[in-house]
């Protein structure tokens, strides 16, 4: 007798599959079959937690997105308060590039978070998470932002994000080069341009509050 799957790991199953179907083809390629089939598992199994692609869609970019906190809760903003100069832009840095596309992971991830983006445009169904996912963001690069002391951090995050977002939808589509390389490189301009270099004093003027 074959050993009994337990209800949260075959729903796992399931959002795996769906997550990867999503990567290879897209909305358009994502059916519960083709689910079913990808894991293994018959329709009814998939049926019994998903209503349809568009739920599947909503659980892909949901494990997309929790992939990317578990990655981002490793670098406590707190802590940034606490560097200036070039460990400041580094500590960023690396925070930021846990949800840009620079390796297959993050690339298969980025691909499922702008499948859903793409398709909030005309399905409703998909406006509260999408823009829930963008809010998230722009907080998480606001509270870093407010923690090394930049000026209007709200403004800024908001610019920052929309390079973000600019940049991982080029990395992702076809008619693009912007690799890894260029995406470090772009992201490091932005941010030396608000965090002073290592050069910089602690009462250094620019984009940093002054200190005594």
């Amino acid at each position: 007798m074959p050993p009994r799957i337990e209800p949260e790991h075959r729903r796992r199953q399931v959002i795996e599959a769906a997550f990867r179907i999503v990567v290879a083809a897209g909305l358009e390629g994502l059916s519960l079959r083709k689910v079913a089939e990808e894991a293994g598992l018959n329709i009814g199994s998939v049926r019994h937690y998903f209503d349809g692609h568009l739920d599947l869609l909503a659980a892909a970019a949901q494990e997309a997105g929790d992939r990317m906190a578990r990655r981002l809760a490793k670098h406590p903003v707190e802590q940034l308060g606490e560097l200036r100069g070039s460990d400041a832009l580094d500590a960023v840095q690396a925070l930021i590039e846990e949800v840009l596309p620079l390796d297959e992971q993050r690339r298969d991830e980025t691909i499922v978070v702008v499948e859903l983006v793409m398709a909030s445009r005309t399905r409703p169904v998909f406006h509260e998470m999408a823009e829930r996912m963008g809010t998230d963001l722009a907080d998480v690069l606001q509270m870093a932002l407010q923690a090394l002391g930049v000026r209007a951090p709200g403004t800024e995050s908001a610019r920052l994000a929309a390079l973000i977002s600019g940049m991982t939808v080029e990395a992702v589509t076809p008619h693009s080069e912007f690799g890894p390389d260029v995406i470090r490189a772009t992201l490091r301009a932005q941010l030396e341009a608000l965090v002073p270099g290592p050069t910089a004093s602690a009462g250094s003027t620019g984009s940093l509050e002054d200190t005594p």
